[in-house]
């Protein structure tokens, strides 16, 4: 879908959509509106008991007076009430509106509209944004023989913005648009199968950054068993796919500032190997690279909006299959920092996976700090369900940024307990740790073993299981995979560490 700018003008065709604040009859451009109309917007409100509230909604269908097919008005509350968030759901409305009645062009008024949190251009941005992320769709593999192809011609392929200042809101949607591209990046990235994103196609699809001056490595397992992976690389030895470890740069800061680092689990497809998970839902692990998907389409967001920071990000891709090559569950392996893990549950791998992509990020890069995330434990979900994303973190600064940042962004993230006492269940009586410490806290032990591999430096860990894929419906997003934690972590580099 094409989103464009322009200055307000009620003589277009197709369906036009009007914001407005809580009022009991028409203002402004609505109030325009009902004065061609006869009318007909404050009968209808009456009738409908409409009076602007937040994400609410009326519709007029073919109005007299008027060249548009339909008039749409979409409450966004009190004027005091106005942030960004609210502006981002009237826009992803407005969409999921004008798609589901099968229009093919539409224009949204954004006209007084702001507070003393959000300026016209930022309220006219914001809007766009959530229209963009609305409109995201993953229908490749629909196929007109399956009928049920949608039928082209009745897409919505255009939505113009229009605002007193059009010139101003252009420029404010410009970055916000990159990470739009980065969220439906992620998201692309969680929705496709697992027979075509396997990790070589993982790792040619992060390669494609190049073409934004992302500076991209791809590690062979070759090269990962002589750095002395074998934590990563113990995960993929039963599927016929070769494990990767993609190495992304992004160099927009000074010449000698440290990095900020961001590594993502990339399990292609996991089984859970010679530990096989149950039939019913496997079909989910698909989406079992969630983290690494983030790290790329944050990149991406990062990058084609040029920010003023050096950034690395880490992404570990394997495929956790059962075979007679596969790891067993028993098996002992030396991870890249020297640590010995026995293996206990070969389901609990993306953590092994993580061991050695964070020991590599943190021995290479010395980055001022470390932040992976990961589809890492359903014991996360039992905690916190789909709401919020588990923040572990042996950084009380870091960790209060992420909160910020996800309050601003609607990624929201709870911060769960560490300390000895979980640390001490994850010891092993054959080696330096098990990869798995029972059944109780085991979010919290997953985050104990990951801190064993981050070397004292800045680190939090992000447990995405519940907000990556299979994520709640929201006015700006119908996606099964969410493209969780792209915004969070574009926000948290904006606010604190550019330039």
């Amino acid at each position: 879908m094409n989103i464009s700018f322009a200055d307000i003008s009620l003589t277009k065709s197709g369906a036009l959509a009007v914001l407005v604040t809580e009022a009991a009859t028409p203002r402004g451009v609505a109030a325009e509106i009902d004065k061609k109309t006869d009318g007909a917007l404050k009968r209808a409100m009456k009738a409908a008991g409409f009076t602007g509230k937040a994400e609410s909604a009326i519709e007029i269908l073919a109005p007299k007076g008027l060249g548009a097919s339909r008039v749409l008005l979409v409450g966004v509350g009190k004027t005091g009430d106005l942030d960004k968030a609210v502006l981002e759901k009237a826009g992803g409305i407005i969409v999921g509106r004008l798609e589901k009645d099968k229009e093919t062009a539409g224009a949204i008024v954004v006209e007084g509209i702001s507070s003393a949190r959000v300026t016209a251009a930022d309220a006219a941005a914001h809007v766009a944004l959530g229209a963009a992320l609305r409109a995201y769709k993953f229908d490749k593999y629909k196929t007109a023989k399956g009928g049920n192809h949608k039928d082209a011609k009745k897409e919505l392929k255009t939505v113009s913005i229009m605002s007193g200042g059009a010139a101003a809101a252009r420029r404010a949607y410009a970055p916000l648009s990159k990470v739009a591209e980065g969220v439906c990046l992620a998201r692309d990235l969680v929705n496709e199968p697992a027979n075509i994103l396997h990790p070589a196609e993982f790792a040619k699809r992060a390669r494609a950054l190049s073409k934004l001056g992302v500076k991209v490595e791809v590690l062979s397992e070759a090269q990962m068993r002589k750095l002395g992976m074998g934590a990563l690389l113990g995960v993929g030895m039963g599927s016929e796919h070769e494990s990767k470890l993609v190495v992304m740069r992004w160099e927009g800061g000074k010449a000698n500032d440290k990095p900020v680092a961001f590594v993502g689990k990339g399990v292609c497809f996991d089984t859970g190997g010679i530990s096989l998970k149950p039939p019913a839902g496997m079909e989910d692990m698909k989406g079992d690279m969630g983290g690494a998907a983030c790290v790329t389409g944050l990149m991406h967001a990062l990058a084609a909006r040029k920010t003023k920071a050096n950034v690395v990000g880490v992404i570990g891709l394997v495929e956790n299959m059962p075979d007679g090559k596969a790891q067993r569950p028993g098996d002992i392996v030396t991870s890249m920092s020297g640590q010995t893990i026995e293996v206990i549950n070969t389901d609990a791998e993306g953590r092994l996976v993580l061991a050695d992509a964070l020991w590599y990020t943190q021995n290479r890069f010395k980055p001022k700090f470390m932040i992976d995330l990961a589809t890492l434990t359903g014991a996360i979900m039992v905690a916190l369900g789909k709401e919020h994303a588990g923040l572990f973190s042996n950084d009380d600064k870091l960790s209060r940024q992420l909160g910020d940042a996800g309050m601003a962004e609607g990624e929201k993230v709870w911060r769960l307990p560490m300390g000895p006492a979980y640390d001490k269940l994850i010891n092993s009586r054959f080696a330096d740790m098990k990869n798995v410490g029972g059944r109780d806290a085991g979010s919290i032990t997953a985050a104990q073993f990951l801190e064993r591999f981050v070397n004292k430096v800045t680190w939090a860990h992000l447990d995405i299981a519940g907000t990556a894929m299979s994520s709640p419906q929201t006015p700006t997003n119908h996606s099964w995979g969410a493209g969780w934690g792209v915004r969070l972590l574009n926000r948290l580099v904006a606010d604190n560490y550019e330039a």
